[in-house]
């Protein structure tokens, strides 16, 4: 049997890195909304495709990236089942295959930035999906979100509307086989992670985060390792005493792989001239 690869979920064709003069909200531009409405028809043939690209392109000239993202998230909302779980089935079912690598990725895996945008949005509002509970479809969505793209962004919501639920399968996720789900872990409860909401109780009591960078700071993956790193670094802002108290734990008996990740740690409070910062990224030199 023949495979017509027209007929295969894709994604757009994007650059490798953020490009000078290139603002990042053309990565959710005409082409990638045609191609979100081609993905889920092959799915779902009676999604009103035109009726969706028209609903999406409305006025998207003028937002930029995250302000898009939300904005076709509303668009599918229109478009496709308003009961919730009905709608997540069919956007996982328009998904490509899980990344492989964790490096050289590019910026085309933004494309499933309004994807995550429908689980924050409508994920946690069971009244406006006809159904009473929908975490466990959002979690699943999530899981399978970050093995292409990361659902760091809309787990946040999940932590601050439900978040011993959420913890709960956060460590389950701890020694999961993906580097991508690891890396979810770490990178989306950061107290402090750019361009998504923060976590107030994570700024005022940073103890729940613990235990997962505990578990991650001797991953084998670096990008998961970096993360952990970028979180124990946002700690430091808050609560400098404890973030160097857990460096200075770490660095006994240490690898030169832990030394990295204590060095990158605290380098914005080095950078601040922190005399303890300063010290403990001299005693994790190679």
């Amino acid at each position: 049997m023949s495979i017509n690869f027209r007929d295969i979920p894709s994604i757009p064709v994007a650059p490798g890195t953020i490009q000078k003069g290139v603002p990042l909200k053309h990565l959710l531009d005409a082409e990638a909304v045609h191609c979100l409405a081609r993905n889920i028809s092959f799915v779902y043939p009676q999604f009103d495709s035109a009726g969706f690209y028209g609903a999406a392109m409305a006025s998207l000239e003028r937002l930029e990236l995250l302000e898009r993202g939300k904005k076709l998230a509303q668009a599918l909302h229109q478009f496709l089942p308003q009961t919730y779980s009905s709608a997540v089935e069919i956007l996982l079912a328009s998904l490509t295959p899980p990344l492989e690598s964790t490096d050289n990725n590019g910026l085309a895996v933004f494309f499933y930035l309004p994807h995550v945008c429908f689980v924050a949005e409508y994920g946690l509002d069971p009244g406006t999906c006809n159904e009473d509970d929908t975490f466990d479809v959002s979690i699943r969505a999530q899981y399978e979100l970050t093995r292409r793209f990361s659902a760091e962004f809309s787990i946040r919501h999940f932590l601050i509307r439900h978040q011993e639920r959420t913890l709960k399968k956060v460590h389950e996720w701890l020694t999961d086989p993906c580097p991508h789900v690891r890396r979810l872990c770490s990178e989306g409860t950061r107290p402090r992670l750019p361009w998504a909401i923060r976590i107030p109780s994570f700024i005022s009591n940073p103890e729940p985060i613990l235990p997962i960078l505990e578990a991650l700071k001797d991953d084998p993956s670096l990008y998961v390792r970096r993360s952990v790193a970028n979180n124990l670094g946002d700690i430091a802002k808050d609560h400098p005493d404890l973030a160097f108290g857990i460096c200075e734990r770490w660095l006994i008996g240490a690898s030169k792989e832990r030394k990295w990740l204590i060095r990158h740690a605290l380098r914005h409070p080095a950078k601040k001239g922190h005399p303890d910062a300063l010290q403990l990224r001299t005693s994790a030199k190679p």
